[in-house]
């Protein structure tokens, strides 16, 4: 076998071997982080945590990038900006899922877990589950003087291969 030919077979047969280890790999990494979700979902709501296409979220189709706190972070600033989300907002960056639920509460603004336009909007520090596909930060809005303040949570999906979406609202406060 000349010098070439040599290099060339050790070549494939590297190339080979490597390709044969994947699917273990893959297998393995799919494994854990379907058990690391699973114990983290357990811990978002159950429209955040089973998501479709029409959402943000880790599904089938992604590219692997996920968006960050910070990413999040700036996209629920400007969602929720001083005064709650506008038309054009609540029309093309929420999901259909979220839509249909707050449709179901024509009375309560859901996005906002409440019925009247706050003061001022906070948005507090984000966590992200990047196992799940989730990301969550708690949203203060200001009532006012003698009127206080409410918090709630809001999720965001994580799948950067999708524009960013809201995909749920928990109107309880956040630990509690």
């Amino acid at each position: 076998m000349s010098h070439t030919s040599h290099t060339a077979h050790a070549s494939r047969t590297s190339r080979t071997s490597h390709r044969t280890r994947r699917p273990a790999l893959l297998a393995a990494t799919c494994v854990t982080a379907v058990g690391l979700g699973l114990g983290l979902a357990a811990a978002v709501p159950v429209a955040a945590a089973g998501q479709s296409g029409s959402g943000s979220g880790a599904g089938s189709g992604s590219t692997g990038r996920q968006y960050d706190a910070k990413e999040v972070r700036h996209f629920l600033k400007g969602f929720y900006g001083n005064h709650g989300p506008s038309a054009w907002e609540r029309e093309h960056l929420v999901t259909e899922e979220l839509k249909e639920k707050a449709a179901q509460t024509p009375e309560y603004d859901l996005l906002l877990c409440a019925q009247n336009t706050p003061r001022a909007i906070d948005i507090g520090p984000v966590t992200t589950a990047q196992s799940a596909g989730v990301g969550w930060a708690p949203v203060t809005t200001h009532w006012g003087e003698g009127q206080g303040t409410q918090v709630f949570t809001a999720y965001v999906g994580l799948d950067a291969s999708k524009p960013m979406k809201l995909m749920d609202i928990s109107c309880e406060a956040p630990n509690g």
